[in-house]
């Protein structure tokens, strides 16, 4: 058991480095090709952060454990609300701006009813599959057309605010971080869904469970560390944009590439609650986007009460295999 925590931990690790230099890499890589930023952050980033979660689904598919998949994106984002946001809204209110997160949020909602539906008529495949990326297509282009509406309107530069972004890297620097994020994405995955897979065995829990707790808390840490620092510097004001966008890509774009590598059979078990519990979840947002209310310290105390909870009654209620 020991030695599965350990590969838990340093495929987390390993993950979680090489998500951010393939990240590094292909942003250089790309605006030095002459591709405009505004694409590449659309694509090539939006992409490259949510890497882990995508290869640890693959992996997953291929190791023959698909409820680790599932558990992985469902998982991924009911931690994404209810501790991405909950836990920095201790630390100081995040703020919500509802021109700017309205639309997104609206395509968040369709996107999980889609993905609902689809696992109802599962286990997802490869029709369902493309279904998906095809709504995954939609959102990109829609944000595409968006984001070159505001640039002619001077709203926004994405020029200048391009994460990983460096004009003076060296090439050397650029194609290491590529390399290494290459290298390592795969490895870390292979790691952390071994340990996993075995943990779940020697726990005599479902390896959904495990799915939806430990690797899902795991492939959420970037998240949550990026918008606890926000929130101590008081500039929390991106985090419901990135856990938006973040919920979008695990339903559209991790399913949608892990149901052509093979079938994904949905557990029943996530049919009665966790799918429901990440649409409730969802929704609980409603009145922060509308009146465009900043989740104070308050909320933050429940959000991060009702993940406690939720993962208290997977782990211990519902435990036994």
């Amino acid at each position: 058991m020991f030695l599965d925590i350990v590969f838990v931990a340093v495929g987390l690790i390993i993950l979680l480095l090489a998500g951010d230099a393939l990240v590094k890499g292909a942003v250089n890589i790309s605006l030095r090709l002459g591709i405009p930023a505004m694409i590449v952050g659309l694509t090539v980033v939006a992409f490259g952060t949510s890497a882990p979660e995508l290869l640890v689904s693959v992996q997953a598919v291929l190791r023959d454990a698909p409820g680790l998949a599932l558990g992985n994106v469902i998982g991924s984002n009911i931690a994404n609300i209810l501790l991405v946001l909950g836990i920095p809204a201790l630390i100081s209110a995040v703020p919500v701006g509802r021109d700017e997160c309205t639309r997104s949020y609206v395509t968040m909602i369709a996107a999980s009813i889609l993905f609902i539906a689809l696992a109802f008529l599962g286990p997802i495949r490869w029709p369902h599959a493309l279904i998906l990326l095809a709504g995954l297509s939609l959102m990109l282009f829609d944000s595409f057309r968006t984001a070159r509406r505001h640039r002619a309107q001077g709203i926004a530069d994405a020029e200048e605010e391009l994460e990983g972004a460096d004009p003076h890297m060296p090439w050397t620097k650029i194609a290491a971080f590529t390399v290494l994020g290459l290298i390592g994405l795969p490895l870390g995955a292979d790691l952390l869904v071994d340990g996993a897979v075995a943990i779940a065995a020697e726990l005599g829990v479902n390896e959904a469970i495990i799915g939806l707790t430990l690797v899902a808390v795991g492939t959420s840490l970037p998240e949550l560390a990026t918008t606890v620092v926000a929130a101590l510097r008081r500039e929390a004001g991106v985090a419901m944009g990135n856990v938006i966008g973040s919920n979008i890509f695990n339903l559209l774009a991790i399913i949608g590439i892990a149901g052509l590598v093979g079938p994904l059979p949905v557990p029943p078990e996530m049919l009665r609650l966790d799918l429901w519990v990440m649409l409730a979840a969802s929704l609980l947002l409603v009145p922060f986007i509308l009146r465009s209310a900043p989740i104070t310290r308050g909320w933050g105390v429940v959000f991060t009460a009702l993940y406690v909870g939720y993962a208290g009654y997977l782990i211990w209620g519902t435990g036994a295999a």
